[in-house]
């Protein structure tokens, strides 16, 4: 077993064919599939099943997955601090969901950084993604949400993950559409005066039994929905079709959406607890915790 064979397997996982993820890795399909085998024959295991829809993981699978998530992440955490060329720069990560005020924290942290050298990132993902990120210590620090919808199943998942969740803000519910929508001059709106419009919702699929929606009213019965997993997409989507999309009215806050994007409060309400959160037992880093100092000037009071 290879560290090569376990990240065919992730990006397999991730692809909807056998010659989709061939062509992601940028190897021949025979190649990938006799690698997969022989990964499948050494470990006596079935990852896959193969049937006219494509590839889905098997029970087995599901399990093995997890592990070489695991197993990779730390290859290339090694790999980043100790062979890289760049591995005298102090290094600091971040994943979240999309919230302006987490990158304006950022940009805060930065400027205040005494570090002569570094390599600092942001990871702009979905809600897994994120716990993942921060539960392997790719990320530091991670902002998420949770509303009622899936309260229990995000802390279930902070429990197994080992991540500690630091409330910082509760926000209401609120459609976004462009400025020249129909509906935009309204103070306050229903999905019932939405529902002849189609609604842009940012894809969560993962290869897990269920998805983790980042927004409110993640288990409403949309009639007309567009899922996108890139913003952009979905900014141009809204515009075109006229759409609407779900958030708590933080998006408007970005200079680029206020030229383009109204916030207009939703009759139905389902508000988002936003927070960050960090691996337990784990030392923060000197930006590390700069940048949670910034978070912290957004806490609400209750």
């Amino acid at each position: 077993m290879t560290v090569l064979q376990l990240k065919y397997v992730l990006e397999v996982a991730k692809s909807s064919s056998m010659r989709e993820a061939a062509s992601r890795l940028y190897v021949s399909q025979p190649a990938l599939s006799n690698s997969i085998r022989e990964l499948e024959d050494e470990l006596q295991i079935k990852i896959f099943e193969r049937n006219n829809k494509g590839i889905v993981l098997t029970e087995e699978g599901h399990e093995f997955l997890s592990f070489a998530k695991r197993a990779v992440n730390q290859f290339e955490l090694i790999e980043d601090r100790y062979m890289c060329k760049d591995k005298d720069k102090k290094r600091f990560s971040v994943s979240m969901q999309h919230y302006v005020f987490a990158i304006h924290a950022f940009v805060n942290a930065v400027q205040q950084c005494p570090e002569e050298k570094y390599i600092y990132s942001v990871h702009e993902t979905k809600t897994e993604e994120v716990l993942n990120n921060v539960r392997f210590l790719k990320s530091e620090v991670g902002i998420v949400s949770y509303s009622a919808s899936n309260e229990l199943l995000i802390k279930k998942l902070l429990r197994e993950y080992e991540l500690a969740f630091r409330p910082l803000m509760v926000r209401n519910t609120f459609a976004y559409v462009c400025k020249n929508h129909p509906l935009a001059d309204r103070d306050i709106i229903s999905l019932n005066d939405l529902k002849t419009y189609p609604c842009i919702s940012f894809d969560q699929s993962s290869e897990r039994e269920f998805d983790i929606s980042e927004e409110a009213l993640g288990d409403y019965n949309y009639e007309k929905l567009i899922k996108s997993n890139d913003r952009a997409t979905s900014a141009e989507l809204l515009i075109k079709l006229n759409g609407y999309s779900i958030g708590t009215g933080i998006m408007i806050e970005s200079s680029a959406m206020k030229n383009e994007f109204v916030a207009i409060k939703l009759k139905e309400e389902d508000p988002l607890t936003i927070g960050y959160i960090i691996k337990r037992n784990h030392r923060i880093s000197k930006i590390g915790e700069i940048y949670i100092k910034e978070l912290n000037k957004y806490r609400e009071t209750e």
